[in-house]
C-alpha cells in the first residue's frame, strides 16, 4: 500500500500573499519583504499556480485582486500575524494578567529579607501570582530540572552545566550580639571574639565555618556552644544571651541589605569582625528552559529590586 507525502509547508508563501494582497502591487510588496521585483513576480506565478486563481489582475495602471484574492485577505494577514508570534522572539509578558505560583527554595533568613518586598511589588504589579518559600531540603540542581522549584537564592555550592546561575550580592559577615553585651564595650580584637561564647547555622550539625579557619590562623580557637540549622532562630538566640551570631551585612558604605532587616528588627548590635573573612555572595540559580518565560523574567527581576540588585542578565 502506497502513501503519498505530507505536503510540504512554505511559511515563506503566507507572508509573500499577505504583502501582495496589502499592497496590490508587485514591485511594492517586493520593497516591503526585501526582496527583488523579478524574485516576487515568480513568488506570484507560485502562489497562482497552487491557488490555482490569478490573484492580480491588471486594471490599467494598477493591479486589483480577484474575488478569492480579496476573501484570504484577512484570513491571510491573520496567519502572518500569528507566525510572527510564534517563530519570533518571545514578547514581554504583563505581569498584570499573570496567574501563576512560583516556588523558592532558601535559607530562612533570604527567605524573610526576600518575602516581604517581593509580595509587595507583586501586589503593585503582579496581584495574580502567589510565591512559596520552602527551605533549603532539596537538591537543588536536580529540583531545578524537576521543575519542583523555579529558583534557588542564597550562596550557590553546586555546580551543573545546565544551570544557570546569576549572582546578585555579595556581603560582609558581621559580629550580631545583643545591646550591652560584654563585646560592645571597648576595642573588639580576635581573642575577645574568640573568648565568647557562639552560636554555629549549619543544616547538616556542623560546628565549624570560616570564622574557626581565620582565627586558627593565629592560634586561636572558639567556643560553640550550640548549633542550629537556621540563621533566624541564631539571631533570636543573641538577642536573649550572650551568645555572638555571624549576620550578613553590605559593605562598608554600600547600600544596606534587606538580609540585615532580621538582626536590626531584632536589636541586634553589629560589631566589624577583626579578622579577615571570605565575602558571602548571594545568587540565583534556574534551568534554562525558564530563560526565556516572561512570567520567570518577572520572578527573576522582582528578586534582584527586593535584594537591591543591579539589573543582571535576563538569559
Amino acid at each position: 500500500m502506497s502513501s503519498s507525502a505530507e505536503p510540504v509547508i512554505d511559511a515563506n508563501l503566507a507572508v509573500a500573499l499577505d504583502a501582495l494582497l496589502t499592497e496590490q502591487s508587485v514591485t511594492r510588496a517586493a520593497a516591503r519583504l526585501h526582496t527583488s521585483p523579478a524574485a516576487m513576480s515568480r513568488t506570484l506565478a507560485r502562489l497562482r499556480r497552487i491557488l490555482q486563481d490569478p490573484l492580480l489582475v491588471r486594471a490599467g495602471q494598477a493591479m486589483v485582486p480577484t474575488p478569492r484574492a480579496r476573501d484570504l485577505r484577512e484570513e491571510t494577514a491573520a496567519v502572518v500575524r500569528r507566525l510572527g508570534a510564534l517563530l519570533g522572539p518571545g514578547a514581554g509578558v504583563d505581569p498584570a494578567v499573570l496567574r501563576s505560583t512560583f516556588t523558592l527554595q532558601a535559607a530562612d533568613l533570604v527567605c524573610a529579607a526576600l518575602a516581604p518586598g517581593m509580595l509587595g511589588l507583586a501586589r503593585q504589579e503582579a496581584p495574580g501570582i502567589s510565591l512559596r518559600f520552602r527551605a533549603e531540603e532539596l537538591e537543588a540542581g536536580s529540583a531545578l530540572r524537576d521543575g519542583r522549584i523555579d529558583l534557588e537564592i542564597g550562596a550557590i555550592d553546586h555546580v551543573d552545566p545546565e544551570t544557570r546561575v546569576e549572582e546578585l550580592v555579595t556581603l560582609r559577615m558581621a559580629a550580631g550580639v545583643r545591646p550591652g553585651h560584654p563585646l560592645t564595650e571597648g576595642t573588639l580584637t580576635p581573642d575577645r571574639l574568640a573568648a565568647a561564647d557562639h552560636v554555629v547555622v549549619s543544616r547538616r550539625g556542623g560546628f565549624t565555618g570560616p570564622l574557626d579557619t581565620a582565627l586558627a590562623e593565629r592560634n586561636l580557637r572558639r567556643r560553640v556552644t550550640v548549633v542550629l540549622p537556621g540563621h533566624m532562630a541564631a539571631m533570636a538566640l543573641a538577642a536573649r544571651s550572650d551568645i555572638v551570631c555571624l549576620v550578613p551585612t553590605a559593605p562598608a558604605g554600600g547600600v544596606p541589605s534587606p538580609l540585615t532587616d532580621a538582626a536590626t528588627a531584632l536589636g541586634l548590635r553589629l560589631l566589624d569582625i577583626p579578622l579577615p573573612l571570605p565575602p558571602l555572595t548571594i545568587g540565583m540559580a534556574w534551568h534554562p528552559r525558564h530563560a526565556a518565560d516572561g512570567g520567570h523574567r518577572w520572578l527573576r527581576n522582582a528578586v534582584r529590586r527586593t535584594l537591591h540588585a543591579p539589573g543582571g542578565s535576563t538569559a
